[in-house]
C-alpha cells in the first residue's frame, strides 16, 4: 500500500499543539510535508521561547507516521519562526541592549567559505581545506550551510541520520577527521528542500547552535552561492572570524564574487584571501596546458583588493573523481600535485592564526 499526503495528515490530527490546544495540522505548525517512496518528510514550525514543549511533540508526531503503512523512512524537524510583534510601547523607557553575534560554544574560529556565482568549486575547496587541516592536527568541523544544494554528505563519504538523544541536541557525524553536519544527512539525495526564508534561517541556527560540535579549533562554514538569507544570518548570529571568496578566472564569475565581497565587507567579515579555482588543466596525454575559464583573473582581482591569492587550484579529473567517491583528494591522493594546492592553503591559515 502507497503512502498519501492525505493519510499522513489525518494520522498528525490526532496530536494536539500544547500551545493552541488543536490538532498540530490545524494548528498551523505542520509545514513543508513531503511524501515520496515510502518517505515522509515534515517540519514543526514552532515558537523558540516554547522549544521545549514540543520535543515530545515531534517523538509522537514521529512514531505515528512512522506506523502507517506503506512507511519506510520518517524525518522530522523543528524550526523556529518570529514571534508576532506586540503593540508598540509608546512609554518612555530605557533601550534594550541589542543581541549581536554570539560564539557557538566549543568552536574557537568561524571560517566561511564563498563564491558569488555556483559551480566554482566552493564546496570542493571546503571540503578539501577541512580535511588538509585534519591533516595538520586542528580539530575541524565542516557545516553545510548549502541548504537548497547540501554535497558534503557525499564528497566526505558520510551517511546517515545524526542522532538526538534528548530531542533538542544533535550529534554530528564524522569522516577524515572531519566533524560534519549538513541537511543533506536528513533527506533523500533526489529530495528538494522547499522552504522559504524563515525555515531555512530556522534551520541553520539549528545546524549552528544545537549541534554538539565539540571543542574545535574552526569550524568551516560552506556557504551557498549568492548573497542571500543564509550569509546574513550566519554573520548575524554567529561570529564569523573570516571569509575565503573562491572564484573560477572568468569574468562572469568575478563580477559575482565582487557582490560576494561586498556583502561581507558591509557585513563587517573580514576577506582573508581568494581562491582561483580551476585555474589551468593540463592534458593528461600530451601535457599541454591550456586556461579553459582564463588565467589570472583572481590573482588581478585580488591585488586590486589588497588580499591575498591563497592558492591557483588546477582543474584536474582526479579532483572530481574524489569527491564523487566520497574522499577528497587531500584525503584519497595526499602526495599528489592537486592535494599540495590545498595543503598549502591550509598551512597559510593556520600559520596567519586563521584556523
Amino acid at each position: 500500500m502507497s503512502i498519501t499526503r492525505e493519510s499522513v495528515l489525518a494520522a498528525l490530527k490526532n496530536i494536539s499543539d500544547p500551545v493552541s490546544g488543536q490538532d498540530i495540522v490545524a494548528a498551523g505548525i505542520t509545514r513543508g510535508l513531503s511524501v515520496e517512496a515510502g518517505t515522509v518528510l515534515f517540519v514543526l514550525e514552532i515558537d523558540p521561547a516554547k522549544s521545549e514543549l514540543y520535543g515530545p511533540v515531534r517523538d509522537q508526531a514521529e512514531a505515528v507516521v512512522k506506523d502507517l503503512d506503506g512507511v519506510e523512512k520518517v524525518s522530522v524537524m523543528l524550526t523556529g519562526h518570529a514571534a508576532k510583534a506586540p503593540p508598540p510601547d509608546l512609554k518612555p523607557s530605557k533601550p534594550a541592549t541589542p543581541q549581536g553575534p554570539q560564539k557557538i560554544p566549543g568552536v574557537d574560529r568561524i571560517l566561511a567559505v564563498a563564491s558569488g556565482k555556483g559551480g566554482v568549486g566552493k564546496s570542493t575547496v571546503s571540503a578539501n581545506l577541512a580535511c588538509a587541516l585534519a591533516a595538520q592536527g586542528r580539530r575541524v568541523g565542516l557545516l553545510d550551510a548549502d541548504v537548497y544544494g547540501p554535497s558534503q554528505p557525499r564528497m566526505l563519504g558520510v551517511s546517515g541520520r545524526p542522532a538526538s538523544p534528548d530531542g533538542k541536541t544533535i550529534l554530528p557525524l564524522r569522516n577524515h577527521g572531519v566533524t560534519m553536519m549538513s541537511i543533506g544527512l536528513m533527506t533523500n539525495d533526489d529530495q528538494a528542500v522547499v522552504w522559504r526564508g524563515p525555515m531555512l534561517m530556522g534551520a541553520l541556527q539549528q545546524m549552528m547552535m544545537q549541534v554538539q560540535w565539540g571543542a574545535l579549533d574552526v569550524l568551516i562554514v560552506d556557504l551557498p552561492p549568492g548573497t542571500g538569507d543564509v550569509q546574513m544570518t550566519l554573520a548575524q548570529k554567529a561570529q564569523v572570524d573570516g571569509a575565503v571568496i573562491v572564484s573560477t578566472p572568468q569574468d562572469v564569475a568575478l563580477i559575482d564574487a565582487r557582490k560576494g565581497i561586498d556583502m561581507f565587507n558591509k557585513l563587517n567579515v573580514p576577506i582573508l584571501g581568494m581562491i582561483e579555482n580551476m585555474s589551468t588543466h593540463i592534458c593528461s596525454n600530451c601535457g599541454h596546458e591550456e586556461h579553459v575559464f582564463g588565467h589570472g583573473g583572481v590573482a588581478a582581482e585580488a591585488a586590486k583588493l589588497n588580499v591575498p591569492l591563497l592558492a591557483e587550484i588546477p582543474l584536474h579529473l582526479d579532483v572530481r573523481l574524489a569527491a564523487d567517491s566520497g574522499a577528497p583528494i587531500v584525503a584519497a591522493k595526499p602526495d599528489s600535485a592537486q592535494a599540495k594546492a590545498f595543503i598549502d592553503v591550509a598551512a597559510a591559515l593556520v600559520e596567519r592564526g586563521a584556523a
